[in-house]
Formats: C-alpha cells, structure tokens, sequence
C-alpha cells in the first residue's frame, strides 16, 4: 500500500494528518488500498452520432481485464488528455487514485492533429452522465457501484476541455486540472458560467501554457463559490503526466531544463489532488482543513485562493482542554471541562507513529512521558465530534 506521508514535512501540517487519519480510517486518504481493474466502453451519443470509446480504471478485488468492481459507492472522475497525448500517458493518476476509491475514465477522441475541442468538451461532459446510467443498469459491471458525485479533470488540452464540459453543468462535484490550455471555444470565457468547487494546478516554469496567460485568466473568472490555484514552484507542463514524447518534444523547444523532477511535481500534486478529491467528492471536511494548511504550510507551491466557507467543522472551545507544563520532563497533566470527559487520548511522534493511547475518565490526568525519547509530540484528544490538539515538547533530565 503506497503510504501517504509526504505531505507531513511541516510539524503543523503533521499534526492534521494524524487528525485526518483518526477520522476518515474507514473512506479516506488512509483508507486500505485496492487493487485496479480495467475495462472498454464505446458510448454512444446519439445527437451527434458519436462513439466514445472509453478506458475505465476502477477498485477491484482483483485486478485485471473485466473483473468485477469492489463493493462500494465510488465517486466517478472523467479525464481529458492532452494534445497528441493518449490516456496511457496519464499512468500516474490511474495509479495513485483507484486505489483510493474512484473510478477514472479516458476517453480516447479527438487524439489527432486536427483535434475538435468543443466536441472533446462534449465528449467529458456525455460520459460523466453515461457513467451514472452505467450505474443504474443491471447488465453493466457498474451497478450500483457509483457514487452520484463526479469530478471533470483535464490535462493541458484536455484541462481547457474539461472547462468547456464544466460549463453550466450543475450534476458534476468538482472541477480539477492540470496546467490547463485554452481552447477554442474559450475555456476562459467559459469559466464565468461554472459555478462547482474548482481546483486548478499550474507549473510555475510552464512555457507551453504559461500560467499568466491560461490558468490564471480561468481561475480569475471561474464563478465557483470554492475555487483555488495552486503554482507547483519550479512546475512545468508536461511532468503532470508520464512521459510522453511528443508533449517532452514541444517543452524542450522552449524550456529543455526544469529546476524539479517529474516524481518531484507529481508527489506535490498528488498530496494536494488526494485532499481535494477526499473534500469535494467524499464530503470529508477534515480533508479540507488538512488542504487550506496544507497550502499556508508547503514551501513547494505558491496558491491563489477564494471559499465562501473555510471553517466547516464544529467549533470547539480549545480552553476545554488544557496540557501542562509545556515542555514536560517525565509527567504531563490534563485538564479537561465542558462535560468532555471519557475520551481518546493518542499521543503521535513526528512521523505519525502513535506511541501512547487510553481512554481519558477524570477530569484531571497524568499522562507518563518518561519512556519517551525528547522531541516534539503531538496530543489528540477525540470526544464525540470533537477533536483537541496540542503539540507538547519532551525534555530530557538535567543532571
């Protein structure tokens, strides 16, 4: 199982993943890993006499050809593709999110030199629909397995795409893309019409579709209630992806050496998609809250950003848990009120290794830190819904 936990280089950040972790263990980032399977659609759009024809990844027991799906309801994502790039150049995604419960389709229209963008726009659109029908009809391997919400993405070509099959369109949960391109019709002009939870990556050294240029004039006029752009520093435009030669060819005429790895872009992007996925598509509110710190946090990307709600869990009155002495040698004591006792009380090192857990049924506790090497830990108290936090700092004896 890929671990994700490199998204935990800063000591606050941290410390919400654990929170993240003790919340969502059963639909989340944490979540147990599933296999991936695999399969062909050709749909058919009858209003414009078009087939579709449709590479589905999807959560399986087992992987392979046709297998059936896992047990679930699986949030559906439909993936644009860039110019001249095939959907097995987007490996990466397929690969980091089945496992994590979605099921991503690629359609493989419009792959040639002369590609129609309003018709790969509409293509997006009629599969992600086409998905949820897949879902109510019994002879398909999707039945009752999807879940109603679904995420357009689209990379370069295919990111301007997915705006033009966002546009007015209010059965989709979220829009994502990568290093977006224009297209023609505008995918610019057609951000003022969407109104979805929106996230949008860009790289910062991209000279193919540069930022001032595309992604920053579709996130400025995205009428999302939620929308946020992030700048992977040092990003370029083909690393979103695999390798694929004739995206490398076109990069390299214009910026043959990018100051980052492809690994490197595709871990920062990765970190930040996994919460933005888990938040918009699986309603999980501690993911957004990990992903707002997340970005104040990170040292990799820069990040425009506006949300009419950024506080979505329930308030807490932090004074109802109390620590002290901050730093503690060999005890630390606890002070609950506000009726919270009986709760779980975890200690967690650093790197998210839990090293102390009880159950907390007193008013007033010690908690013994003597076996415990100096540093930082963090305390997580659960009562119901509601979560405290505190980092502590171990010190050694004197003497």
């Amino acid at each position: 199982m890929r671990k994700r936990k490199r998204i935990m280089i800063h000591v606050k950040l941290a410390l919400h993943l654990i929170l993240a972790g003790l919340l969502t263990l059963s639909a989340g980032i944490f979540a147990q890993s599933m296999s991936i399977g695999h399969t062909t659609i050709v749909f058919y759009d009858g209003n414009r006499n078009r087939n579709i024809e449709t590479e589905v990844y999807y959560p399986a027991d087992n992987p392979g050809e046709n297998v059936p799906v896992s047990a679930g309801s699986f949030p559906v994502l439909v993936f644009g593709h860039g110019f001249l790039m095939s959907w097995q150049s987007y490996q990466n995604f397929w690969l980091e999110l089945v496992p994590h419960g979605y099921v991503i389709c690629f359609p493989t229209t419009e792959m040639g030199l002369s590609p129609n963008h309003e018709d790969f726009g509409l293509d997006l659109r009629f599969i992600a629909i086409e998905m949820q029908n897949e879902n109510a009809n019994s002879n398909s391997i999707f039945f009752q397995t999807l879940s109603p919400n679904t995420g357009l993405m689209g990379h370069s070509m295919g990111g301007g795409a997915s705006f033009l099959a966002a546009e007015n369109n209010s059965s989709i949960s979220s829009l994502i893309n990568f290093a977006a391109a224009e297209t023609n019709p505008s995918a610019i002009a057609a951000a003022a019409n969407i109104t979805v939870p929106a996230l949008l990556f860009s790289g910062d050294d991209d000279c193919v579709t540069p930022p001032n240029q595309n992604q920053v004039l579709m996130y400025d006029n995205l009428d999302s209630d939620c929308k946020t752009h992030i700048r992977i520093i040092n990003g370029g435009h083909c690393y979103f992806a695999d390798d694929n030669f004739f995206c490398s060819l076109g990069e390299s005429s214009c910026n043959p050496s990018l100051n980052i790895t492809r690994e490197e872009q595709q871990a920062v992007t990765f970190d930040f998609l996994n919460l933005w996925l888990q938040y918009t598509l699986y309603g999980d509110e501690t993911a957004f809250n990990v992903f707002n710190d997340s970005l104040q946090s990170s040292t990799r990307v820069n990040f425009s950003q506006f949300c009419n709600t950024t506080s979505l869990q329930n308030p807490i009155d932090q004074s109802e848990f109390e620590i002290f002495p901050n730093p503690a040698t060999n005890l630390l004591n606890l002070k609950l009120t506000g009726g919270n006792i009986g709760g779980l009380l975890s200690i967690f090192n650093t790197v998210g290794e839990k090293v102390y857990q009880k159950i907390v049924n007193s008013c007033n506790a010690q908690i013994d830190l003597s076996n415990l090497p100096g540093g930082a830990y963090f305390v997580i108290y659960l009562k119901d819904s509601h979560t405290y936090s505190s980092m502590v700092i171990k010190t050694l004896k004197h003497g």
